[in-house]
């Protein structure tokens, strides 16, 4: 079959969010071809260029989300009134204005009364219809006119009261975010030789990445399936904590409606752990929807250090991530602090680069608060001095690759206070390493009972869980066993990919066939699309007339003619 993979900030650029299980996934489905559509977040992630595509990879189509391209498109007068009521529409649902009272679309007829959800699709498909017929949407979504008309539905009588209080700065801000999110809705990717010619829409992550889906699904019939391993209303929630009231609960209820929206029209939504599964409900996801699928993660590199569970050394604790504030190094140092007057000969070694300019400026906090909790210690009074915190990043002569971080630590460490899917614990526990971790996102589903969890932000009783486990080898060599058992048979690359090869086959099963073949007297003729019509065949009799709807790519070729039925000779009745 043919797949569309829907892709924001990540595959197939070299650097962004889930990049590595996409590209798994579509090396381990070579059977199959994909189409990859992607939303860029960075000039620089473009300047990084593309990761090396295996051939099943059909054609790559690209569109930038961090800059904002001229389509030069002039709306016309009644184009301008369509852009006014359906944008209207959309602002007054997230300003929580009741219907009627906006002046937008009229989302059922009769003056029947509409769901949220519903008015809220009937204006985003609104703006999505007049993109297409005007040929984009940028020039308005950036005008004064939305501005305005944002405005307008925060001061409509019924709006929450956040969205009263919004001020010029705040209206600019929802504006630009609103501008900016919507832009697939421009993209002309939704014709029959787009995405409306793939079997199956495949979106790798919620938020902006879903709306080509929605797009295809909305123009095309193609179904949508949605794979999250974190819901954008959560990651909205922990990143704008300073953010002023108006534009945090007008953004919230923006993703919270594009959430349920995609859940709603999604085949299926699929969910990396339990946790995110929990807040795909929280955001209206359909419980028969919903499968959990854990992240693959390829064991081999890890094999080795598996293998050998004695090569640690003892009294070194590995703490390996993204530096970054959310990593909580900062509670990690003052633990290890504790640590070291229980243990004095054991070692902090903390492996990891930067993320990103943040993430510079907290290394650098966290190399000083170190160099004060722990000065330089020597030996004798004419050795030099050593600190037993080191901080490095993998790739070095000491550390070639991941594995050797494992390896090199009797206990692995994670001290994080927002998680998703803890890719670093799970591959902690292919190494066989014993773990003590904080109790956040999905750490508690991970680990399963082979590690220790502790609460987060709380130095002393990480401090007491790893001091336990660094007394009590025995132990450690018990959990690590069982760490790695659990792993192997969960977090691997091959039950990953089985997976989503069921779900594919599942949803292209019961999908409705997207064209129409005619008879010779042009009336449609049922049955004419047996399920063999999948297999990748040339057929050699002649065809009749195909009324196209966009067919998936193995309907691309002219389909086969209805035979009428031969009469049986006279003697074999």
């Amino acid at each position: 079959m043919r797949i569309g993979l829907l892709t924001e900030g990540g595959y197939p650029y070299e650097s962004g969010d889930a990049r590595l299980w996409c590209d798994r996934l579509v090396h381990g489905l070579a059977q199959h071809e994909f189409d990859v559509y992607a939303l860029s977040r960075s000039e620089h992630q473009e300047d990084d260029g593309w990761i090396p595509l295996p051939p099943n990879v059909r054609r790559v189509r690209t569109a930038p989300l961090w800059m904002a391209e001229d389509d030069e498109v002039v709306l016309g007068r009644r184009a301008r009134r369509r852009f006014t009521e359906c944008f209207g529409e959309l602002a007054a649902v997230l300003c929580g204005v009741p219907e009627g009272r906006s002046g937008g679309v009229r989302s059922l007829s009769e003056g029947a009364s509409a769901s949220e959800a519903d008015r809220f699709a009937n204006a985003l498909y609104g703006l999505a219809e007049l993109a297409r017929d005007e040929g984009g949407l940028a020039g308005a979504l950036r005008s004064e006119a939305a501005v305005r008309t944002l405005e307008r539905a925060c001061r409509a009588p019924g709006a929450h009261r956040a969205a009263r209080e919004a001020r010029v700065p705040d209206l600019l801000a929802v504006a630009a975010h609103l501008e900016r999110a919507l832009r697939p809705l421009s993209l002309d990717w939704y014709e029959h030789d787009g995405l409306g010619a793939v079997d199956l829409c495949h979106a790798a992550s919620g938020g902006t990445a879903v709306l080509p889906g929605l797009l295809a699904r909305h123009f095309t019939g193609v179904p949508l399936m949605v794979t999250e391993y974190g819901v954008r209303l959560r990651t909205h929630y922990l990143t704008t904590p300073d953010a002023p009231p108006a534009v945090r609960s007008l953004l919230a209820a923006f993703q919270g409606r594009l959430a349920a929206e995609a859940y709603g029209r999604a085949e299926v939504v699929t969910a990396g752990n339990t946790h995110t599964r929990r807040w795909q409900e929280r955001c209206g996801a359909d419980r028969e929807k919903l499968r959990t699928v854990y992240p693959g993660m390829d064991a081999r590199p890890f094999a080795e250090v598996g293998d050998s569970p004695d090569c640690a050394a003892p009294d070194t604790l590995v703490w390996v991530g993204r530096v970054e504030p959310a990593k909580d190094l900062v509670s990690l140092l003052h633990a290890f602090a504790e640590v070291r007057k229980r243990q004095p000969e054991t070692r902090l070694r903390i492996v990891g680069a930067p993320a990103g300019p943040e993430g510079a400026a907290y290394l650098g906090h966290c190399r000083t608060l170190a160099a004060q909790l722990f000065p330089d210690e020597a030996a004798g009074p004419h050795a030099a001095g050593d600190n037993p915190v080191s901080f490095e990043e993998i790739g070095g002569p000491d550390l070639p690759v991941a594995a050797d971080a494992y390896a090199s630590g009797a206990v692995i460490v994670l001290s994080s206070v927002v998680e998703g899917f803890p890719v670093g614990l799970a591959e902690a526990m292919l190494c066989g390493r014993a773990t003590v971790s904080t109790d956040v996102g999905a750490v508690v589903e991970v680990i399963g009972g082979t590690g220790l969890v502790v609460p987060p932000r709380n130095p002393r009783a990480l401090a007491e869980a790893c001091v336990a486990l660094l007394r009590d080898p025995e132990r450690r060599a018990r959990l690590g066993a069982a760490a790695r058992a659990r792993a192997l048979e969960l977090f691997t690359v091959e039950q990953n990919i089985e997976a989503f090869h069921g779900i594919y086959l599942e949803i292209v099963s019961r999908a409705p066939v997207r064209r129409v073949v005619l008879d010779g007297a042009g009336e449609p003729l049922p049955f004419s699309v047996p399920a063999e019509a999948h297999v990748p065949v040339r057929w050699s009799a002649a065809s009749p007339r195909l009324a196209a709807r966009g067919g998936p790519g193995w309907a691309a070729g002219r389909p086969v003619r209805a035979t009428t039925p031969v009469p049986a000779p006279e003697g074999a009745r």
